[in-house]
């Protein structure tokens, strides 16, 4: 495929195609700037093969530079601003980059004794044009342009490699089920380092669509844009949706552009969507993850109502699957598609030992499919408790709690028992002025799941252990103090 960026700004030279702090840039005016940044960062020295990684928040630069970079013909290895300095070292050693790009508005102490060449952005910005530059001339389907490390909620992270071929079908997916058009705007306040905002950018590209660029997550600055900008769909995860909704004040309403929030980055409690359907906010869910370049699933905005607690159905490029179901239909959620990724960085048999003989990757969670093909999704295969033979899905159990008002945030885990093997307990956050007793929290449950599905103690933490994307850390719940309510 032809320079995504260079024809986009041949096709749409004067369409927006970035808005940052209330500023507008063309894709003809976004396509200079990034050529002339990627000509000076070809002058510091980093040409096409290079590997090289970039340590930046959702700011102005970091957009240009991510742009930049892929002008190049760089592989760009995505690294999350919230990790330790042994999670980087890993991460930068594991990678085997040539250099580091900084984000001059980021802390960025845990990098001071990673060994490896950093170099500030604003540096860049100094250096004179290369004459000899010239960005790529095409993106080749196979060709890895980003490598970004999964989130470690059952393990060391891997480096996954992903191709432009991921990110084109990742983004044709969407568009065909989601029905995209020029009037659409994204706005872009989940981090760009995951695949939920590197995902925006690209489909920026493909389809010529304006990107709201969200330096630091606000909910009342958000809230204003939603309400008063054309903004169409914004990508949040639950905890973000929350933080959304509670900033908003009675009787206010997003501007009539508006289509939807995309929601993904973990299940959703049925309160929350009940609140957005009174307050008329469309909610569409989704399934992906790193190893699929974003989603492979998603529901669409005529079945959003009937088919609530459902990801949806597998987006057109996809082929989705459930093996070794149980007597319920439950099972291994199993994905074949173009945007599943190359595979780990370094690591080519893990990734192979999770391909199936007919090429399907197994992607570790459970779930089934109903009549009519909508997927509902149980939860990871590695976090299902047995107990006296029966299985139990934590994120049913979470999912019926979390409609009780005062408690905040819920999670389950098994703890080993002598008689059952494993029991569930749930720890929990609360509201500061909420007061819940353990016991009634009991019986709250038994009148609404089997007994064997209620947790047997409740214990309460002051905050959940959460990755940066805001997925739960449900590994690490057993290492936190608590108290017994």
């Amino acid at each position: 495929m032809e320079n995504w960026l260079t024809k986009r700004a041949t096709l749409d030279p004067n369409k927006v195609a970035l808005i940052f702090e209330y500023t507008d840039f063309t894709f003809t005016e976004l396509n200079s700037t990034v050529q002339l940044y990627a000509s000076k960062l070809y002058q510091h020295g980093i040409h096409q093969g290079d590997r090289v990684a970039i340590f930046t928040a959702n700011s102005f630069n970091g957009y240009i530079a991510t742009l930049a970079l892929q002008q190049i013909g760089v592989e760009i290895v995505f690294l999350n601003t919230r990790l330790s300095e042994s999670e980087l070292s890993f991460q930068i050693a594991d990678s085997g980059v040539t250099d580091c790009l900084i984000d001059d508005n980021l802390k960025h102490s845990q990098l001071d004794n990673v060994s490896v060449s950093k170099t500030m952005m604003s540096k860049i910005l100094s250096m004179p044009a290369s004459e000899e530059y010239e960005p790529v001339k095409e993106f080749k389907n196979d060709d890895v342009t980003s490598i970004m490390y999964t989130s470690g909620t059952s393990g060391r992270p891997k480096g996954v490699l992903q191709t432009f071929g991921n990110h084109f079908y990742s983004a044709i997916g969407m568009s065909l089920n989601l029905g995209i058009t020029d009037d659409d705007s994204w706005v872009l306040s989940v981090p760009l380092f995951h695949i939920s905002g590197f995902s925006i950018m690209m489909r920026s590209l493909i389809y010529g669509m304006p990107v709201y660029l969200i330096e630091k997550f606000d909910e009342t600055y958000i809230n204003r844009i939603l309400i008063n900008e054309r903004a169409s769909i914004i990508s949040l995860v639950p905890t973000m949706l929350k933080r959304i909704l509670n900033n908003l004040k009675t009787g206010q309403n997003f501007n009539d552009n508006f289509r939807c929030v995309f929601l993904g980055g973990g299940p959703i409690d049925n309160w929350t969507l009940l609140r957005c359907q009174m307050l008329e906010i469309p909610v569409i869910q989704s399934y992906g993850m790193t190893e699929t370049a974003s989603n492979v699933v998603a529901l669409n905005f005529k079945d959003a109502d009937r088919k609530v607690g459902s990801s949806g159905q597998a987006l057109f490029p996809v082929n989705l699957r459930i093996t070794n179901q149980d007597e319920e239909g439950i099972g291994d959620i199993e994905i074949k598609a173009p945007n599943v990724a190359k595979g780990y960085l370094n690591q080519p048999d893990l990734f192979a030992a999770k391909m199936t003989d007919d090429g399907f990757y197994r992607t570790g969670d459970l779930g089934y499919l109903d009549k009519e093909s909508f997927l509902f999704i149980k939860g990871r295969k590695d976090d299902m408790i047995i107990s006296g033979g029966e299985n139990i899905y934590p994120e049913e159990v979470e999912n019926i709690y979390g409609k009780i008002e005062g408690l905040e945030s819920i999670a389950v885990i098994g703890v080993d028992d002598d008689d059952w093997g494993q029991i569930p307990v749930a720890y929990v956050t609360t509201d500061k002025d909420a007061f819940l007793n353990g016991q009634d929290l009991i019986e709250y449950g038994r009148n609404r799941l089997a007994h064997y599905k209620v947790p047997r103690e409740f214990r309460l933490v002051e905050a959940m252990p959460l990755t940066s994307s805001g997925k739960l850390l449900r590994r690490k719940l057993g290492n936190l103090d608590y108290q017994k309510i």
